[in-house]
């Protein structure tokens, strides 16, 4: 977990865009003017469609059943939208993070220290070089915020709803639709959209287990249709328990969902989502390139379950070391003695989906959101009272924030208008405490060694505090032209509006050194009116399409606790002061070409893009490792050139062999200057981001048996600004298979209330392959000279694991 800020941070935000489809189904799917629920055939009877080649295989990405899934939504007719379906997440592993399923589209990167990619701190996502601050992500339209550690305008989407309650996601690979209700998806965007409830009453028990001690429970109840007028609801609990695959402790999750649906005549209906979510997770330590080659793989937190674990923590913390850690150059922070996250999400909102006329719908939605953080580390820097060289530094931010999202949508003749508005207010509070832990005295420990997975009560010092309030306004205008049956015109344009204000802020003067004093009672405004969007969408011939996409995004600035991030807010005020007037926000054209066939045994695609990223914001920061000197400036842009290509095989029914290409050209398109010293970043890969990836996948489908095998290779990725330290390409391996069994009425007819049951079973990283996955958690570094063979900013992957699961519809 974050510990310290690097010795060198620059806002992992770089360039690029779209992904394109490698499935004959969701080539096929996914790119259809507006459509309704099947409860409503005539909803859209006017509404002019571009004509789609015939589905005639189920490819890997869309069920058979993804459209009977749909809620009433609207899909652009842009061929830069893809859709992961349900059947495609209920392949992997039970419980695992839906995106690690949707990495499995070309360009698409994820990144985790587990195996479930459950881990909030190691979890990391980028869609064509843009970092997951930068995708913007919804759920039933609700906004989801940034995902980020420590999120301070929304949360992870782990956290919002459970895999299983997830109907699709829809993955939008430009630079994302104007109407998303974002500010931040200079990349693209995920739209959740959550499963509706059945008709008929009915429900889900499943039950998962793994290696390292994996736990997985989900119960879903659903009412059916309670009434005349269609009311339903279903509810649903989830369990997520894992230990460690390295060192001690566990990473537990449990969450709540509801949702209801009212219907309104015939075409109209009233919803509602409710989530709770509570987790608490040890985390796995940071590594450096050093640490790798001196002391190897496995090494963790000195935590072990007993009071030996804190002893050599504190013995570390007074220079004496064990092992191989004492070689290090920099030994005191290579472990600690904890790391922890504790987070509970309380997220919803109430929906009205509305057709005021045969051609006219009004959809709106009102949201709330309430979030209590407490992610900690034992410092060896900063003493308790009790006499131990050890504290725990605890950041407890929390978020309350509400809004609306408002758009109406009007067909008429060859034309589909829409026009909506977005806003919300954030309220974002960021403290940081000490807690004291116990004084070792002869080698005996003199109290309670307090759990970091447990609520902390009475810090004995505050050391920093700063409260931050956000308006966000955004608005679209839009417009899909039907030249002809099978070509569309797409122009709408976004317009931006958000303005942050951070209160004054304390900083311990004991802690940070007298005189330190934080930004307090400045403002920040991103204006934006004019953001364009233009697309085409042409099915010529039979099964061919071409497309295009051509837009601009913003981002609004970020916001953290002191020295945390690349938020102007987040740095002295002296340092706000001298950079101020340079500030500006993000913003990325992307540019977009792209052609798919989608025949009867082949799927083929190509997708070409240029991005040009500007005004990115970075962290500098040098000096100690405890309180370095840090400034956030404008550092200049990134350009991207990259291409995918995929092919799917589909020799006879039920089989795919599916395989794809990668390639990534995104280069810094200036030097890094900090002080005196310049950094040669100038065309120079951009970091944790690789060049080249490959990705293939065979699946089988016989009767109620799928099976599948799947291999990838991420390519070199440089770890410092000016690629004189890398980390090494790898293969990785899994492999799935499940059986479903259907009613099994036809087995035992005392069983006929099991309308399904299905088994299955997983292996992750067959190879067992030792490989670095998340990098730049903690920044990165700019070269060797500053510190990249020391700067601990990675994580390693999760070893070879086996899982399987049962699970029973009524």
């Amino acid at each position: 977990m974050c510990k310290r800020p690097g010795s060198l941070h620059l806002a992992l935000s770089v360039t690029t865009m779209l992904s394109a489809a490698f499935s004959s189904s969701a080539m096929a799917a996914t790119r259809h003017a507006p459509v309704v629920h099947r409860a409503a055939p005539a909803a859209h009877k006017n509404t002019p469609r571009v004509a789609t080649p015939k589905r005639r295989h189920t490819g890997p990405y869309m069920s058979k059943s993804a459209e009977s899934m749909a809620v009433v939504a609207r899909h652009p007719p842009r061929g830069t939208v893809e859709t992961v379906s349900q059947k495609m997440l209920a392949e992997a592993p039970a419980g695992t993070n839906p995106m690690k399923v949707i990495s499995q589209l070309p360009g698409i990167v994820f990144q985790s220290g587990d195996a479930q990619g459950l881990d909030t701190w190691s979890a990391q996502i980028f869609m064509h070089g843009f970092q997951q601050q930068e995708i913007g992500m919804t759920l039933d339209g609700m906004p989801l915020g940034e995902m980020t550690y420590r999120n301070y305008n929304g949360l992870n989407p782990i956290m919002a709803i459970s895999s299983e309650n997830v109907a699709r996601i829809d993955v939008s690979q430009s630079a994302g639709a104007e109407s998303m209700a974002a500010s931040n998806n200079l990349g693209g965007g995920l739209s959740y959209v959550s499963m509706t409830p059945s008709d008929k009453m009915g429900g889900t028990a499943a039950a998962g287990f793994g290696s390292y001690s994996t736990y997985h429970t989900f119960l879903r109840f659903e009412s059916g249709k309670l009434n005349s007028s269609g009311t339903k609801f279903y509810t649903s609990y989830m369990r997520n328990d894992s230990g460690m695959w390295k060192g001690y402790g566990e990473q537990f999750m449990q969450q709540v969902n509801a949702k209801l649906v009212q219907p309104i005549g015939h075409d109209s209906s009233i919803s509602a989502f409710f989530d709770w979510s509570d987790l608490h997770q040890n985390t796995y330590p940071d590594i450096s390139p050093q640490i790798i080659n001196r002391v190897g793989y496995g090494l963790s937190s000195y935590e072990n379950g007993s009071n030996s674990g804190y002893i050599a923590a504190v013995n570390a913390a007074n220079g004496i070391y064990s092992g191989k850690v004492g070689t290090l150059d920099d030994p005191a922070d290579a472990a600690y003695y904890d790391g922890s996250t504790n987070t509970v999400d309380t997220f919803g909102g109430i929906k009205a989906d509305l057709r005021l006329t045969d051609r006219l719908t009004w959809n709106t939605t009102a949201y709330g959101h309430g979030e209590r953080n407490q992610t900690s580390w034992a410092t060896p820097y900063y003493p308790s009272p009790t006499g131990s060289p050890v504290s725990e530094l605890m950041k407890e931010p929390e978020i309350r924030r509400f809004g609306i999202v408002s758009a109406l949508h009007y067909d008429i003749a060859h034309n589909h208008i829409g026009a909506g508005v977005w806003y919300e207010n954030n309220s974002y509070m960021s403290p940081m405490n000490a807690y004291a832990q116990p004084a070792v005295v002869n080698g005996v420990v003199q109290g309670k060694v307090h759990d970091p997975l447990t609520q902390w009560r009475d810090p004995f010092a505050q050391i920093f505090n700063q409260n931050y309030n956000t308006n966000t306004f955004t608005a679209f205008v839009q417009d899909t032209y039907n030249v002809l049956p099978n070509l569309a015109l797409h122009f709408g344009f976004k317009s931006l509006l958000s303005t942050t204000r951070v209160g004054d802020g304390y900083l311990n003067q004991d802690y940070y050194g007298a005189g330190a004093a934080v930004t307090s009672g400045e403002s920040l405004t991103v204006a934006k009116p004019f953001l364009p969007h233009i697309s085409a969408d042409w099915h010529f011939l039979k099964d061919h399409e071409l497309y295009f996409d051509i837009s601009e995004n913003a981002r609004t600035y970020a916001e953290s606790g002191y020295k945390l991030s690349n938020s102007p807010f987040a740095v002295s005020q002296t340092a706000y002061d001298d950079t101020k007037s340079t500030i500006r926000p993000e913003t990325a054209w992307t540019y977009a070409i792209g052609y798919r066939y989608t025949g009867k045994l082949v799927a083929a695609t190509v997708y070409a893009y240029r991005t040009n990223y500007n005004n990115r914001l970075q962290q500098i920061t040098e000096g100690p490792v405890v309180n370095p000197i840090s400034a956030v400036s404008n550092v200049g842009g990134v350009t991207m050139n990259g291409v995918d290509a995929g092919l799917t095989l589909m020799p006879f029914r039920g089989f795919a062999l599916t395989n794809s290409v990668s390639y990534n050209h995104g280069v810094y398109d200036q030097n890094l200057v900090s002080g005196s010293t310049v950094y040669a970043t100038k065309g120079q890969q951009i970091v944790n981001y690789p060049r080249f990836m490959y990705k293939g996948r065979v699946s089988y489908e016989w009767h109620g048996m799928t099976a599948y095998a799947d291999g990838s290779y991420t390519g070199t990725r440089n770890y410092s600004y000016t690629g004189d330290v890398k980390s090494p390409g790898y293969w990785l391996t899994n492999v799935g298979v499940q059986y479903s069994f259907g009613n099994m009425r036809k087995y035992n007819r005392y069983l006929g209330a099991i309308k399904n049951l299905t088994v299955a079973f997983n292996g992750s990283n067959l190879t067992n392959k030792r490989y670095i996955s998340t990098m730049g958690q903690n920044g990165n570094p700019a070269d060797i000279a500053s510190g990249a063979l020391t700067d601990q900013s990675m994580q390693i992957g999760a070893p070879r694991m086996f899982f399987g699961s049962v699970r029973a519809d009524f």
